[in-house]
């Protein structure tokens, strides 16, 4: 079948799969903060050698970004850092607390947001001194984090690198100004370039660049420029996203209408010329989304088996525990999940009060632990092995019949394989294996569309 018949037919509403369950799934009713703690327990005295994972929601921005579907709160009060990161810290040691030690080996460190450079140099360079005091970072840590080209600073560059920051993720989205002003996205070539260049003389080992096919007002013409002014620049790594439109979730996308958008085959083709424009100048596929240049630690840990995928998206390491901190954070000790409350005030209020700010989660059973690991093995290696005897095998197979018709994958025994073209269908691929939402006839008001 015609890769555009393929995308007319599969185009459906579908998760981007950074969790199984997904979060409309979770059973929160029977979710309670003590058994949280207790799995948070079990996994961290199963795999404390390794190291956990830290990830640090930082939810202020000065102006809305009307494509994004982050939890953010918009002000241009600087006055909220220094209460925010103490809630932060007194989060952090609630958890420390609760693993009953001083010190915890931290393999990973990623601030998210919102926009982590709102925060000033000092007040980071107090956030992170106040998470890794007493602690220790493993040997291959890796500290990475998410910034805006028009508002980062070499000074916060120079004082993140010299807290262990080796990579940071540069939001560009679009560089064309009519799509910039549409999505309230504004930064400039220069700025981009000098971020770049500060980063790179600083020592920065990985820098990724965050772009989005999709967006209104987006042609063939601005996709090109934007990928090819991004090549210039030599990024090593490439997050090329489909824009997800959620206005129902996310009343800012309401600036513009469904009329401004690319959709169907007009989105498909933005995302076949980024593609291509990419891979042709030297980034390999790695995974839905994303490409690396093949010396970059996430294409490694694509051909050696190790990528993993989680809820900030895809990692060159599998780290056993990941603890959220801050507004609206997941925390994920791979048999349940759990989720912190989704404003600041009510944040405040709880960690005042002494108490973890988690509002909803999930305690995964036996056979979300298997479908969790069909999904990962898809996602990040391309290939998974059903399992013979268990009772969901067989309508597993049932629901592939299609994909193994349109050359999606292929199927092997009970080995499934993801097609050269099947790379563009992980999301459907991966919908086969999700039975809770095989259970469910509501996705539309869910998920965004999958291509």
């Amino acid at each position: 079948m015609h890769l555009n018949s393929l995308v007319s037919k599969y185009n459906v509403a579908a998760p981007r799969y950074t969790s199984y369950p997904t979060v409309p799934f979770w059973e929160n009713e029977v979710f309670t903060e003590e058994e949280w703690k207790l799995r948070v327990i079990e996994r961290f005295e199963q795999s404390k050698n390794k190291g956990i994972s830290i990830y640090i929601h930082l939810p202020y921005c000065e102006s809305l970004c009307t494509y994004c579907g982050c939890n953010t709160r918009i002000t241009k009060n600087h006055n909220v850092e220094e209460p925010y990161i103490a809630a932060l810290l007194k989060e952090w040691n609630m958890y420390k607390e609760t693993l009953q030690t001083d010190n915890i080996k931290i393999s990973e460190i990623h601030l998210g947001g919102g926009t982590p450079t709102f925060f000033t140099p000092k007040n980071l360079e107090h956030l992170i001194s106040g998470i890794l005091n007493g602690n220790t970072k493993t040997d291959c840590a890796s500290f990475s984090f998410e910034a805006h080209p028009a508002n980062t600073t070499r000074e916060h560059l120079q004082t993140l690198y010299n807290l262990g920051f080796k990579r940071l993720s540069l939001g560009i989205q679009d560089f064309d100004p009519h799509v910039q002003f549409i999505i309230n996205r504004q930064q400039t070539v220069q700025e981009v370039r000098q971020v770049m260049d500060e980063a790179r003389s600083i020592g920065y080992e990985s820098i990724n660049f965050d772009l989005i096919y999709g967006l209104p007002k987006q042609t063939m013409d601005t996709i090109f420029n934007t990928v090819e002014l991004a090549l210039e620049m030599q990024p090593d790594r490439i997050s090329f996203y489909s824009y997800a439109h959620v206005p129902w979730i996310k009343p800012g996308q309401r600036r513009f209408t469904e009329l401004d958008l690319p959709i169907g085959e007009d989105k498909l083709n933005l995302y076949r010329l980024g593609k291509e424009l990419i891979q042709a100048a030297g980034y390999s596929d790695v995974g839905m989304d994303h490409f690396a240049k093949d010396d970059d630690a996430l294409f490694i840990a694509s051909q050696d088996g190790t990528l993993h995928r989680n809820f900030m998206g895809y990692a060159d390491r599998y780290t056993p525990l990941m603890i959220g901190l801050g507004v609206s954070s997941i925390s994920d000790a791979w048999t349940a999940f759990a989720q912190n409350v989704k404003t600041v005030e009510e944040y405040h209020t709880i960690i005042n009060a002494g108490k973890l700010p988690v509002f909803k989660g999930h305690l995964l059973n036996e056979e979300d632990l298997l479908i969790r690991q069909y999904i990962l093995d898809m996602m990040c290696r391309g290939k998974v092995i059903l399992r013979n005897e268990h009772h969901l095998t067989t309508k597993i197979k049932k629901r592939l019949e299609p994909l193994l018709e349109d050359g999606i994958v292929t199927m092997h025994a009970h080995e499934i394989l993801v097609t050269e073209i099947g790379k563009s269908f992980l999301r459907n691929i991966c919908m086969t294996f999700d039975e809770r939402l095989q259970q469910t006839n509501e996705r539309n008001n869910l998920f965004s569309q999958a291509i």
